[in-house]
């Protein structure tokens, strides 16, 4: 662990938090994995079997933005509070996880629970490690109900049917919270 100047990592942030303040407004998230060093991992717990791993730029832009966001590309994340510890270089991030579309009584669906990332910095402007966590049991419940409402859309619905089976998706037991898998299990 590295410590870095807070401004430094504060300006991290503000290119962080802008640039997905943009996708989300466009609904493109190819410029994210800008942000990631070469080697960087970026993952979060999909459930209590499963975990989505990616190791590398490359498999960040593939899988984290490319597969994993697909149907949800105009979905927004605002950040509402950031804690920076610049003596380890890390940084936690809260957001909120809202659709574009709206639930039967005209209100944005959005994601109950609490959102957010637990960054690593590697210097340059870049990500060494991101981790994202978020309320599996309540976007499930949001996931159904757009269903039901005929306002998930089909990549979405496909996904879901997916589940283990998409990219990235390792088992729990084979994977540490840094990356590191022990011993790979695709399914």
């Amino acid at each position: 662990m590295s410590s870095y100047p807070r401004e430094e990592l504060e300006e991290m942030m503000r290119r962080w938090v802008a640039a997905n303040d943009e996708a989300g407004r466009t609904g493109d998230w190819s410029k994210m994995p800008e942000f990631f060093l070469e080697d960087a991992v970026y993952s979060w717990n999909t459930g209590d079997k499963y975990e989505f791993v990616a190791r590398g730029k490359q498999q960040i832009a593939e899988w984290a933005f490319g597969t994993e966001m697909a149907g949800l590309e105009k979905w927004v994340y605002p950040y509402v509070r950031t804690l920076i510890d610049d003596q380890k270089g890390e940084i936690v991030g809260f957001w909120k996880q809202v659709a574009p579309s709206k639930d039967p009584d005209d209100k944005p669906y959005e994601i109950a629970g609490t959102g957010g990332s637990w960054f690593r910095y590697g210097g340059n402007y870049k990500w060494a490690w991101q981790r994202d966590f978020f309320d599996h049991a309540n976007a499930g419940v949001v996931f159904l109900g757009m269903m039901e409402n005929g306002d998930l859309t089909e990549v979405m619905q496909e996904r879901m049917k997916k589940g283990s089976r998409m990219p990235g998706w390792v088992r729990r037991e084979t994977f540490d919270w840094f990356g590191t898998v022990v011993d790979r299990e695709d399914e």
